[in-house]
């Protein structure tokens, strides 16, 4: 198996492949034209080694520079509370692998190698949105539902 590597801004345009990829898998939304948009400021946020966001990719076997697999978080401050002091929390976004490389451990690697980030900078508790097909996956790594009572407003 390829080595999982944490993206870098020469990515960027690989890491917005992956991710029209989950986009289309879980919204059936082809529409890319907001790549052109998001390209700088995602660069930008690759290029910061300690900042709160990162990603993590595998390279594909069959394709040089292309990307196999990708996993994306961030880490947020949230007041501390009981148990959670410090009030680190991680959240994981944009999971996705190439359709010619699934099925080959590439985001359980990279989703190993996220969480552990997380650990180094002291998040206690990780969150995500699974869709159905990946929800096997993420409790194998010990997520657990929770009733979410999010609510969501669009500025």
């Amino acid at each position: 198996m390829s080595a999982v590597r944490r993206a870098l801004p020469e990515d960027a345009e690989e890491v917005l492949r992956l991710r029209q990829i989950m986009i289309d898998s879980l919204f059936g939304d082809p529409s890319a034209v907001w790549h052109g948009e998001s390209l700088p400021t995602l660069r930008a946020k690759l290029g910061e080694p300690d900042g709160d966001f990162t990603a993590f990719v595998v390279d594909h076997p069959e394709r040089p520079g292309a990307l196999a697999s990708l996993v994306a978080g961030t880490i947020d401050y949230r007041i501390g509370k009981s148990g959670d002091p410090r009030g680190m929390v991680g959240f994981v976004f944009s999971v996705a692998t190439d359709p010619s490389a699934r099925r080959r451990g590439y985001a359980r690697a990279c989703m190993t190698t996220l969480l552990g980030w997380f650990r180094e900078r002291g998040a206690r508790r990780v969150q995500l949105t699974a869709s159905p097909e990946a929800e096997p996956l993420y409790v194998s790594l010990g997520f657990r539902p929770k009733p979410d009572p999010l609510l969501e407003l669009t500025l």
